[in-house]
């Protein structure tokens, strides 16, 4: 199986942070929030990845190729632990790279990776959550992939007044917190939600999902969304993710995701604590 992460988009929610990098390279705690994504693709036995990014996301690029001339510096300044994390980050997977040339949504950037992974199941990791928990949540979609042979994506729940800034479903929970799914609605008002299950941004997906994309028309805010194309297939599931997910999606969300993400460093927790009782509360 192989994974696709979209990073096409323009970060304009980060601006200016984002006018010369990408967004996906913005740092959550220490290290970029496209590396976590990955690390838990490989994490999940899928190391086979495409990247779909548009212009401006060369950094994404070199990020993850050698640096001959770094990792020269640091092994002649005797400094090894920073040269294995270097040389770990450019052996962590297959990784490949497409531009999507004009932003028209979500679905046209995952459209974009039909050739690269054929006929076959694939994954689809957006690059505004991170996921935490003892199996990666993309591990738990595969493994109810291989049971229902089914497109299967993930859920969280959300409070009312964020219902409108995410994909909503509805459907019957046929196993505790797995759903069968038959209604899929892009960004709703509340009042015509279906329920409070939010898509969260983590898919397993069947290669008719291509021809849904192509037949789909522009939804809401004029794009080609993926939720539509969910819409139209025959019979898909959803799991309720029960681990921890960080959302990056805001600048005061990628800020309080990196601090409890810094919190998980037993050398930085008690320091980062101590800021915050003296310096801030």
């Amino acid at each position: 199986m192989k994974a696709v992460i979209p990073a096409a988009g323009l970060g304009t929610r980060f601006l200016p942070a984002t006018k010369a990098q990408p967004k996906e390279m913005l740092p959550v705690y220490d290290k970029p929030t496209i590396q976590y994504v990955i690390e838990e693709s490989v994490s999940s036995g899928v190391d086979d990845i495409l990247i779909v990014t548009g212009k401006g996301k060369r950094s994404i690029e070199d990020h993850f190729d050698r640096s001959f001339e770094l990792e020269h510096h640091l092994k002649t300044k005797g400094k090894e632990d920073f040269l294995k994390e270097i040389e770990y980050i450019s052996d962590l997977a297959d990784i490949h790279f497409i531009r999507q040339k004009k932003q028209k949504g979500l679905g046209d950037a995952i459209y974009c990776a039909k050739k690269h992974v054929g006929d076959d199941p694939f994954v689809v990791m957006l690059g505004d959550t991170i996921t935490k928990d003892k199996v990666p949540c993309t591990k738990q979609l595969i493994d109810i992939y291989n049971k229902y042979g089914k497109s299967v994506i993930a859920l969280e729940e959300v409070p009312d007044e964020k219902v409108e800034r995410y994909g909503i479903i509805g459907g019957e929970e046929i196993e505790p917190n797995i759903y069968k799914i038959d209604k899929l609605i892009e960004k709703p008002p509340l009042r015509v939600a279906p329920s409070n299950l939010a898509i969260m941004g983590r898919y397993v997906l069947t290669p008719d999902i291509f021809d849904h994309i192509e037949n789909v028309e522009p939804g809401y805010g004029g794009e080609i969304q993926l939720t539509d194309a969910l819409s139209k297939l025959d019979e898909i599931y959803g799991q309720v993710f029960t681990g921890e997910s960080f959302d990056i999606g805001n600048r005061i969300d990628w800020l309080k995701s990196s601090l409890k993400i810094a919190l998980y460093d037993e050398k930085a927790k008690d320091e980062i604590l101590d800021f915050i009782k003296n310096e801030i509360i």
